[in-house]
């Protein structure tokens, strides 16, 4: 009998558990990125006899509340200042002006506070337009004239 009550309860297995519990973190620290930066082309032209204009993008992101500005240097042609930008061909040069906003009369440079344009991220890529104008002057050989602008997004 005592063997047939073992035979009963020893083909039986108890089941148990162990439960514990772990961290998930993730520490966002404050930052941007450029996520990109459009060619501003302002097509073809003959004789700059009044004020040829063009637009490029830039789309930026930033962490969410993180404040930033973004900025846009005078360029690489000779002798250019952010007020007066310098496409240039060899010796050969086209002044044109980058602008903030659509009316083409504040100058977008690179000094916080002044001249910067200012935004607060909210995570997901916010864009700006970059208002080109070239105004009319004396037009000099035809050719590609080329600039190249660095963006700079301080935060």
């Amino acid at each position: 009998m005592i063997l047939g009550a073992l035979a009963l309860f020893g083909g039986e297995a108890q089941a148990a558990t162990a439960t514990t519990t772990f961290a998930v973190q993730l520490t966002i620290t404050a930052s941007c990125i450029i996520n990109s930066a459009s060619t501003l082309n302002f097509g073809s032209s003959g004789v700059i006899s009044g004020n040829v204009d063009g637009t490029s993008t830039i789309q930026v992101q930033c962490t969410n509340t993180t404040p930033y500005s973004v900025g846009l240097d005078a360029g690489t042609g000779s002798g250019a200042t952010v007020a007066a930008r310098k496409m240039t061909n060899g010796t050969n040069t086209i002044t044109y002006s980058l602008y903030s906003d659509a009316g083409r009369t504040t100058v977008w440079g690179n000094t916080i506070g002044t001249n910067t344009v200012a935004g607060t991220g909210n995570g997901a890529p916010q864009s700006y337009t970059v208002n080109g104008r070239v105004p009319a002057q004396t037009t000099p050989a035809a050719a590609l004239y080329t600039d190249t602008i660095t963006v700079t997004v301080n935060y």
